[in-house]
């Protein structure tokens, strides 16, 4: 990662001396003081920016708006994601991304996550200028840990020349179900070694550009029948399945320092017969977080799919996601849902549903993130399209003939 930690080493406290008196020379024991600088924002933050940060919104049309202006100076917004209903071109991209940033900057002192699903093959949001990239299965079949990491860098590359800083993938699925509708070819195979060694290193290359990288759907959606855009599926695997196959890529990401996962909507009735994993505690808290040691970021799936939307109140859905661990909630189309997710949280949180204590663990995780990647609002001013496009030609010219 090119991302540097830098070392502050408190050196040689000096004694103090009392050259007027005979008195053996004492030392005076410091106080040692920790202070955190993300525990004292969070401090100084209202309710209302906290409920903000853990929310991430997408919006209709490709110009900057009220909507979007509502969700940054009303309600301390953490982040947008764009589709491809947002992107015209490369040139209209910049200045939509730009015009958010430029919002924020003014009413909010913490950065956007401006995010986005770009996994390459047939899930592409990139302007139609941009050199398209193959499917993760395609270059499952190549195999080549090399090919994967610099697909990872050129996709980052892309992402960072328009002010994208968060990148929902790569997919860590293993296609194991012929008749998955919603993975196939977004998957590295059905393989779990290959999907984990490959999909480490897409991971690596994201990060090398400084682009988080989301990987998803845990704990797995490569066996599932039925499309989560359009029902909850479910899987009825145990736990002793999961975790030698579906939970392999995961477990391994998470060793090789992956600082956020996407939680999918699944039903897994062996291990939480109630809830779907996107709200289930045993499978957020007990299994990702306190099993499998996860301390980064956690993100529901979008809250305005089948799986959910068909069967939940978008606000309790919201709320019991968070109760069960969740950092942020995905609501990535309706305004009005968008405000039923931030008012259900907010009066979970006046109703002492939520206790303020967990929604700031939940703030903290995310400040840190945002603090790790050196998010900014800062402008780009132009994108070079034909270098960009000279990278992905060289990449593919390099590992496919």
């Amino acid at each position: 990662m090119l991302l540097i930690l830098t070392c502050f080493n408190l050196s040689g406290c000096s004694k103090e001396i009392d050259h007027h008196h005979n008195e053996e020379e004492k030392t005076v024991p410091l106080k040692k003081q920790t202070i955190d600088p993300i525990q004292n924002q969070i401090e100084t933050m209202s309710l209302d920016e906290k409920i903000g940060q853990m929310v991430l919104v997408g919006f209709d049309g490709t110009m900057y708006n009220n909507h979007i202006k509502e969700m940054i100076e009303k309600y301390h917004i953490g982040g947008f994601i764009l589709f491809q209903r947002n992107i015209q071109n490369s040139e209209q991209t910049l200045s939509l991304i730009n015009a958010i940033k430029a919002s924020n900057s003014k009413n909010n002192k913490l950065p956007l996550f401006i995010s986005v699903d770009e996994e390459g093959g047939r899930v592409s949001r990139m302007p139609k200028e941009m050199k398209k990239l193959p499917t993760n299965e395609k270059i499952g079949e190549v195999n080549n840990k090399n090919f994967s990491f610099t697909i990872g860098k050129v996709i980052g590359l892309q992402l960072k020349s328009f002010g994208f800083n968060m990148n929902f993938a790569p997919v860590l699925d293993i296609n194991s179900n012929p008749k998955n509708p919603i993975i196939g070819d977004r998957s590295f195979g059905s393989n779990e070694k290959i999907v984990h060694t490959l999909g480490i290193e897409t991971i690596k290359g994201l990060q090398c550009q400084n682009i988080i990288s989301v990987v998803k759907h845990f704990p797995g959606h490569g066996d599932t029948a039925i499309d989560s855009h359009l029902g909850l599926p479910t899987v009825d695997h145990d736990l002793d399945r999961l975790k030698s196959f579906e939970l392999v890529p995961f477990v391994n990401a998470i060793k090789n320092n992956v600082n956020a996962i996407m939680v999918a909507h699944i039903l897994f009735p062996k291990i939480d017969a109630n809830n779907p994993a996107t709200f289930s505690k045993r499978i957020i808290t007990d299994i990702l977080r306190n099993n499998l040691a996860f301390d980064g970021v956690i993100i529901t799936d979008d809250m305005e799919m089948g799986a959910i939307s068909k069967n939940y109140p978008i606000g309790q859905a919201a709320v019991k996601s968070i109760q069960a661990g969740s950092d942020i909630v995905l609501v990535c189309h309706a305004y009005e849902n968008q405000l039923a997710v931030l008012n259900a949280l907010k009066n979970a949180i006046l109703n002492n549903e939520i206790s303020e204590e967990i929604i700031n663990d939940h703030v903290y995780r995310i400040l840190k993130l945002k603090k790790k990647y050196n998010l900014t609002d800062a402008s780009i001013q132009t994108i070079n399209i034909e270098h960009i496009n000279s990278e992905v030609y060289n990449t593919l010219n390099e590992y496919l003939n």
